[in-house]
């Protein structure tokens, strides 16, 4: 069929047309439906559908990591208890504020066993206290020679409390080596200081409200 034939098509009578025609324009208007249901319907049904599809991913996976963390449970309550244990241990090698004497004694005693002089053995008059702990900072200057200082230094961490030489400073003299260092001692706050400890955190929170 030539173009004059389709021209001489009568719009108004598509039921005489010749076959090739009409399946033409039914082929048209099929394109025109698909056409405008995407556009006015279809598109938007398939944007809601990959919406879900992204939040079903978004759950799947929100499933996933939480059926791992239950899987993991018992073993992450076993490192609970654990860390639990070793802070309890550590906790024991804390002493409390009737044994801050005897400390600061082995301190002192660790140094004269040693052969050491003290110059200066000088306890802090305060404490620096954290969370459930006090920290006692304390000045010492030493003097003897390089050996006895070593093993000084290494009595002091065989402690059965925990001590720490911090700041450092080693000199000598003609005759000997001079340290000076600030020793820390920790003991743990008793029940009475822990609960004013919680009344002042909680004074201080509610002031910033």
């Amino acid at each position: 069929m030539t173009l004059d034939d389709l021209r001489r098509l009568d719009p108004k009578k598509v039921g005489s047309w010749p076959l090739m025609p009409k399946l033409g324009l039914l082929a048209l208007t099929l394109l025109l439906i698909v056409f405008l249901s995407y556009w006015f319907d279809w598109q938007h049904q398939l944007a809601q559908i990959e919406a879900e599809r992204q939040k079903e991913e978004q759950l799947r996976t929100a499933f996933l990591d939480k059926k791992k963390r239950a899987i993991d449970l018992p073993a992450y309550r076993q490192q609970l208890l654990d860390i639990e244990k070793q802070f309890g241990a550590l906790l024991k090698q804390l002493p409390g504020r009737s044994e801050m004497d005897a400390l600061l004694t082995d301190v002192n005693q660790a140094g004269l066993g040693r052969g050491l002089q003290f110059e200066l053995f000088k306890p802090s008059p305060t404490e620096t206290l954290r969370d459930f702990y006090a920290e006692l900072p304390i000045s010492i200057k030493v003097t003897g020679n390089y050996h006895d200082l070593g093993a000084f230094a290494s009595d002091i961490g065989k402690l059965s409390r925990i001590v720490t030489l911090n700041d450092i400073n080693l000199s000598s003299t003609k005759e000997t080596l001079v340290l000076e260092a600030t020793a820390k001692t920790f003991r743990y706050l008793d029940e009475e200081e822990l609960a004013q400890q919680r009344k002042a955190a909680a004074a201080a929170k509610g002031g910033k409200k």
